[in-house]
């Protein structure tokens, strides 16, 4: 019997964890598999950046799913993607999962929030009673197929509520039956160390740039989502068009000025 998406990533958490950049496109989780990565995350932010959007609640399950479907498609690694507040209530998170699992990928998670949702890092989040959380994270495990999908349940919280409602979410969530619970908004590494040490036990999503994997191993937790690379290819795709505006070429190297080595990527002769 092939292995499950689910499985795979499973067997990534149970051997310490799984580390996973930032992706919104086939491509670049092709090249993230071809690095060396044994998982990607398809990140909410990067998806509605490529719509010419922010990351407010534009997007929907339909836009969401659709690009998991593509990224998964794209590689064998597991991936692991991003569903908002899973676009409604106990019901809508329930088709969400089913639609999520279709389309190929590992885990999901699904947050908090008040919709229209915002980004995890801007200001002006609310969040929905813990209660009704607790029923969604319950609806989403009873509507997988595969017992091996990953339901990760994020909470934002600390930002409008404070770090002790934040910390009774995540334990909450996680007796719920959520398999992960990701605490997002953690801006300080002392905010990192002190999930670590608040939750021990809970296995915990991290949403940083502040620790090296194998800090964030050691801490405990056991999935661990990177923006660097995301955020480097932003400023480096910009800082290219200013020089091709200003000077009409983009220094690059042999290598980098050949469509030979993605067309190789992507399977071609």
């Amino acid at each position: 019997m092939t292995e499950t998406p689910g499985a795979r990533l499973r067997t990534l958490i149970d051997g310490g964890l799984a580390f996973a950049p930032f992706v919104f496109d086939g491509l670049q989780a092709k090249l993230a598999e071809a690095a060396g990565f044994e998982a990607v995350y398809m990140t909410g932010f990067g998806t509605a950046a490529s719509y010419g959007l922010p990351d407010m609640g534009l997007l929907g399950r339909a836009e969401m799913s659709a690009n998991a479907g593509r990224i998964a498609a794209a590689v064998d690694v597991p991936v692991i993607a991003d569903a908002d507040t899973g676009y409604g209530d106990e019901a809508s998170v329930g088709h969400t999962v089913r639609v999520y699992e279709r389309s190929g990928v590992a885990a999901m998670h699904i947050e908090d929030q008040q919709w229209p949702k915002r980004c995890g890092f801007l200001d002006g989040k609310s969040v929905i009673p813990a209660e009704e959380m607790v029923l969604k994270v319950k609806a989403a495990l009873a509507a997988r197929s595969d017992p091996d999908f990953v339901i990760i349940a994020r909470t934002d919280a600390y930002a409008p509520n404070g770090w002790d409602d934040a910390m009774d979410r995540a334990r909450r969530y996680y007796a719920a039956g959520a398999d992960v619970v990701f605490v997002d908004g953690l801006k300080r590494r002392e905010d990192v160390e002190r999930a670590a040490a608040d939750l021990r036990g809970i296995p915990q999503l991290l949403n940083s740039h502040y620790l090296t994997p194998s800090e964030a191993r050691s801490m405990g937790f056991k999935i661990y989502i990177h923006i660097g690379t995301l955020m480097r290819h932003i400023a480096d795709f910009r800082d290219g068009l200013g020089e091709l505006r200003d000077t009409g070429r983009v220094t690059l190297s042999e290598e980098d000025g050949s469509v030979k080595p993605v067309t190789r990527l992507l399977g071609g002769i």
